[in-house]
């Protein structure tokens, strides 16, 4: 099989030759998107390994010129360039594969056998319209280019997308740069939080009332299904929807129709459905809590989001990435060094929020340490009971231990206002009730009240 490599560096361009050679590969080089072109007019080519940064133009241009062609080849992207944004593109273009120079020459002849292999299931993908950026999304190491190229895959197609991972990893982050390289990203995202209302409000929050049908309903009401028509619904911490709602969400995605409350009139969903859960939903899995047809249909595609364990090496991006959002001058290096040492149980949305915080307590001074506060112990304890008891405690003992140490640190953390520790754990008040109920927690004494809290007392 023949082998096309567009690189215009002479000595990358001749080793790249010779390592696909020895495999027993054809190979036939170009240096510029014009031969290029060329060769893929004259040649039976099977593989393309491209770069990206040609003396006469991008080759993304190329791919988007090969993935309107029914019988374009494979195309493995190659590039110096790291970088998260151009990676969605490329795997949106249809790249069956993205790798970073210096190569690993193994791992590129690798990719190149079974971008061939994939032939035909890479002529069937095709290109969306061209989107924005990825906005929050931060991560360069080897755990989030592999949910670069994930988004991608998914952002190339309509279907369900279910997103796991742990609280504060981002889930809700990955879902809108999918919806933003869609086709639908000139439509609405709708994010609906299913752990922050109870099962009646819900189904009323979805599919909207008709007038009369219950007391107070003096007029139609819309729900976020139909907010969302032309763009994207995402249901955020589908994990806790009620078994009766999980029967009539199973009928939406089967059938595209939904009914308001009190209605009969079938109204039809025209929505993309991207999912998230930090629960165990699997029906195989231990404590999974969707029935096994609706995970089915919202796991057409599947993604899981790496904690900030997972990808220590993007500590310093997140961390720089916090600190321009809220504009600070910027961070001490010992500062940096300290943050990148600690242990983040609350992943990106933790580390963002004490950045966040060191900045305002910072104001127009660098960050430093003394601008962070220290650690808190249930949070070193949680590290260390977790590798202590690695392999004795139950997935369900597990969850319960993690979840009542990130209810005790949000309140510790925020003095005992439940509205913010609810807004810094990501989920609705009720739910942060429930759970202070389940683990016996209260606010700590010195609990600084907002306007929300008040209102509760």
């Amino acid at each position: 099989m023949k082998v096309l490599v567009v690189e215009d560096e002479p000595s990358i361009r001749e080793g790249l030759v010779r390592a696909l050679r020895t495999a027993s590969l054809d190979v036939v080089v170009a240096d510029t998107l014009s031969a290029a072109r060329t060769l893929l007019a004259r040649e039976t080519i099977a593989c393309v390994l491209l770069d990206l940064h040609l003396p006469d133009g991008d080759g993304l241009d190329l791919l988007a010129e090969l993935r309107l062609s029914r019988d374009a080849p494979p195309v493995i992207v190659a590039t110096s360039y790291d970088d998260g944004d151009r990676i969605i593109r490329a795997m949106r273009l249809g790249a069956h594969e993205y790798v970073t120079k210096p190569f690993d020459l193994p791992g590129l002849r690798k990719a190149v056998f079974g971008a061939t292999r994939a032939h035909e299931l890479a002529r069937r993908i095709e290109p969306p319209r061209d989107a924005g950026e990825p906005g929050d999304l931060v991560g360069r190491g080897p755990a989030m280019r592999l949910v670069w190229k994930a988004i991608g895959r998914a952002a190339a197609s309509d279907s369900s997308v279910l997103i796991t991972g742990p609280t504060g990893a981002g889930k809700e982050v990955v879902a809108r740069a999918i919806h933003g390289h869609s086709g639908r990203h000139g439509g609405p995202f709708i994010a609906v939080n299913l752990a922050g209302l109870p099962g009646s409000l819900l189904e009323n929050e979805l599919f909207g009332h008709e007038r009369g049908a219950y007391t107070g309903a003096a007029q139609r009401r819309d729900g976020r299904v139909t907010a969302a028509s032309g763009g994207t619904l995402f249901l955020d911490e589908i994990g806790d929807l009620a078994p009766d709602l999980q029967t009539k969400l199973l009928r939406l995605l089967q059938e595209r129709t939904f009914e308001r409350v009190g209605g009969n009139e079938p109204l039809v969903a025209d929505v993309r459905f991207i999912a998230a859960t930090h629960a165990p939903v699997r029906p195989d899995a231990e404590g999974g809590r969707l029935r096994p047809d609706l995970y089915y249909r919202l796991a057409v595609l599947e993604i899981d989001v790496p904690s900030l364990a997972q990808r220590p090496e993007d500590v310093p991006l997140l961390v720089r990435h916090g600190l321009e959002r809220v504009r600070a001058r910027g961070i001490s290096e010992e500062a940096l060094a300290a943050l990148c040492r600690r242990e983040w149980p609350g992943n990106v949305r933790e580390l963002l929020h004490v950045v966040e915080r060191a900045a305002a307590l910072a104001g127009d001074e660098v960050v430093d340490v003394r601008h962070f506060p220290e650690p808190t112990p249930q949070a070193s304890q949680l590290a260390r009971t977790l590798a202590e008891q690695l392999g004795t405690m139950s997935m369900r003992e597990t969850v319960a231990l993690v979840e009542r140490t990130m209810v005790g640190v949000a309140l510790e953390r925020e003095r005992g206002n439940r509205s913010r520790a609810a807004r810094l754990l990501g989920i609705g008040r009720p739910l942060l009730y429930a759970k202070m109920r389940e683990f016996d927690l209260s606010s700590p004494p010195q609990a600084a009240l907002d306007e929300d809290d008040e209102g509760d007392r």
